[in-house]
């Protein structure tokens, strides 16, 4: 018999522990192979990155969405030329937003606008996001100032107006011809240039000419269409009432088909001072005789050119005049006109005018019995309407102004001499 090795007590703990650790199990070839090890970084950074993408899409989200500081709409100059931070630091400054240029340039590199900013004067909304003042900037829905050029200014007096409006940018380079010019009410943004704005005034002129040429009613005493824009320009610069052009229009026309000269007093002064259009006093008994092109007191039918630049609706009364045989208007005395055909019923309408005037000129300058009368008369205003000069709307309605003794009678459109005349 063999004999058995002789067995030693353990303890308890002992004789629970294994008396052989067994060795871990091996990896396995696959697990070992280089293309699942890399497999699994990329996995495991593509978990990485979509939750760190996550993060940053519900941060940026949040940043874009949310209201912003701007407590009023505000209307902000975003100039020229300017960068991504400079337009960032521009809406910081303005109060329009509150966020870290390099989160603003973020935010515009996300929304793919890098290269579509645009310069100009922006009106953003109270508490408007930041993708909505991003939108607002890459829209170029830059803020329009209305500008309004009045009828029956000169070319020269309409480039003034332009130079004086800090709106614009730039000169204009040469003076646009005298009646090519359409008064109107016009938008703009700001910083356009200057000689833009006459284009589009030149642009707008033509199309109105255009179609007003077209309807013209075809007995008018005129040939072309720059002979419309003259008379056009007469009838604006002798009436401001809209319900007289086409009734003062008849008036020129019947005198041009019967070949009666026109004398008109705003063509004496265009030719003393040309595109400045104002003479600053009255009309010297001189004057009206002095010989110019554009004196229809000695020339025949109409000037070599327009004396301003008319508005629509001059142009379709001188198109389309009223059908009158009235060859005379002179003023009623409450800013409007009375017209007649013959010259004996013009006298009559004449004395009722000075009748007028000497009433208001008595009530006027009559003293106070307590009051001594004063050694001068105050001259009359350079804008008061007289007999022959009609109040234009945009002007405060006053009594005509005081005569001299003895005057001439008033006229429009009369044969006879005419006495000074206040400018409009």
């Amino acid at each position: 018999m063999s004999e058995r090795p002789p067995i030693s007590p353990r303890s308890p703990r002992a004789a629970l522990e294994p008396e052989q650790v067994p060795p871990p199990p091996k990896r396995s070839d696959r697990a070992r192979n280089p293309f699942v090890i890399v497999g699994n970084a990329i996995i495991t950074l593509l978990l990485i990155s979509m939750i760190g993408a996550g993060a940053v899409y519900y941060y940026g989200r949040q940043v874009l969405e949310a209201p912003g500081p701007l407590k009023d709409d505000k209307i902000v100059n975003i100039p020229q030329r300017a960068g991504k931070r400079d337009i960032a630091e521009t809406l910081n400054k303005e109060g329009v937003t509150d966020v870290n240029p390099w989160i603003f340039i973020a935010s515009v590199a996300a929304l793919k606008a890098s290269s579509d900013l645009k310069p100009g004067e922006y009106s953003f909304q109270k508490n408007a996001s930041l993708r909505d003042v991003i939108a607002t900037i890459v829209e170029g829905k830059v803020v329009q100032h209305s500008v309004t050029i009045p009828e029956g200014l000169t070319s020269e007096q309409i480039v003034a107006r332009l130079s004086e409006n800090d709106i614009f940018t730039g000169s204009v380079r040469e003076l646009p011809r005298e009646g090519t010019l359409l008064p109107e009410t016009y938008k703009f943004p700001r910083g356009t240039p200057r000689d833009q704005v006459i284009q589009r005034m030149q642009q707008a002129h033509k199309r109105v000419l255009a179609e007003i040429w077209e309807r013209r009613s075809q007995d008018v005493p005129v040939k072309t269409p720059e002979q419309l824009v003259t008379l056009a320009s007469i009838v604006e610069k002798e009436t401001g009432k809209p319900d007289e052009r086409s009734r003062v229009a008849a008036v020129f026309a019947n005198r041009l088909k019967q070949k009666i000269k026109l004398q008109s007093d705003p063509t004496i002064i265009y030719g003393l001072v040309g595109g400045k259009g104002t003479l600053g006093r009255p009309i010297k008994r001189s004057e009206i005789t002095q010989p110019s092109p554009y004196n229809t007191y000695v020339i025949e039918g109409l000037p070599p050119g327009p004396i301003a630049n008319p508005g629509r609706a001059s142009l379709e009364a001188a198109a389309n005049p009223a059908r009158t045989r009235d060859l005379f208007f002179v003023a009623d005395g409450t800013g409007g006109h009375a017209f007649t055909e013959t010259y004996d019923a013009h006298q009559k309408n004449v004395a009722k005018l000075r009748a007028m005037e000497k009433q208001i000129q008595n009530d006027t300058v009559e003293p106070a019995e307590d009051a001594p009368p004063p050694a001068t008369a105050a001259p009359a205003a350079a804008d008061t309407p007289t007999a022959t000069t009609p109040a234009r709307p945009n002007q405060q309605k006053k009594p005509p102004a005081a005569r001299p003794a003895n005057p001439a009678p008033a006229r429009q459109g009369a044969v006879q001499p005419t006495p000074p005349v206040i400018q409009r």
